[in-house]
C-alpha cells in the first residue's frame, strides 16, 4: 500500500468505518439535540455539540488551507472552537451533516495526492503530519464524547464491532 492509500483508510477508520473501537459517525449516532447540549452538573466539560463545533473548526480552516484559500474565520483562541450551540434537532443534524461533509472533502483532497505530496512541507512539517494531527484529534474527542453518552446513559452497555 501507498502512503496516501494508509492514509485514506486510517482516515475512514477514524471517522465511520468501524475498526477495533468506534469512530466517530457510530458515536453520534443516534444523539439527540438535547442529549448533544447536555453537560453534566458541577462539571467544567464540554458538550457533544461542542466538541463537534471544535472538530469542525478545525477540518474546515485545514481543508481551506490545504486548498491555498485563506480560512473564512481564524478563532482567537481554541476556547471560541467550542462554541454556536443551537437550538433544536434540525440545527443539531445540520451540524453532523457539516461534519460529515468536511470529512469527506478532505477524503477528495487527499485522494488525489501522491506520497511525495503528503510528505512535502504544510508549511513547516509534512502535510501527512497535519492529517494524522486531525486524526488523533477526531478520536481523542470521539472519546469525550462516548463518555458524555456514558455518563447520560445513551451508550451501549456493550458492543460488537466484529
Amino acid at each position: 500500500m501507498s502512503q496516501t492509500q494508509v492514509l485514506l483508510q486510517r482516515w475512514d477508520e477514524c471517522f465511520g468505518q468501524e475498526d477495533w473501537y468506534p469512530p466517530l459517525v457510530p458515536a453520534l449516532e443516534g444523539v439527540t439535540a438535547e442529549e448533544a447540549a447536555w453537560k453534566p452538573e458541577g462539571e467544567v466539560v464540554n458538550s457533544i455539540w461542542e466538541n463537534v463545533n471544535h472538530l469542525l473548526y478545525y477540518k474546515e480552516y485545514h481543508l481551506q488551507r490545504m486548498r491555498g484559500e485563506n480560512p473564512d474565520f481564524k478563532a482567537s483562541s481554541n476556547d471560541e472552537t467550542f462554541g454556536n450551540v443551537e437550538d433544536g434537532d434540525e440545527a443539531w443534524q445540520k451540524t453532523v451533516d457539516r461534519l460529515k461533509k468536511v470529512h469527506g472533502e478532505i477524503r477528495s483532497f487527499l485522494s488525489g495526492l501522491s506520497d511525495s505530496e503528503l510528505n512535502a512541507p504544510f508549511p513547516t512539517r509534512p502535510l501527512a503530519s497535519l492529517i494524522h494531527s486531525l486524526m488523533m484529534h477526531d478520536a481523542y474527542h470521539t472519546g469525550q464524547i462516548i463518555l458524555l453518552r456514558k455518563l447520560r446513559g445513551s451508550w451501549p452497555a456493550s458492543r460488537s464491532f466484529e
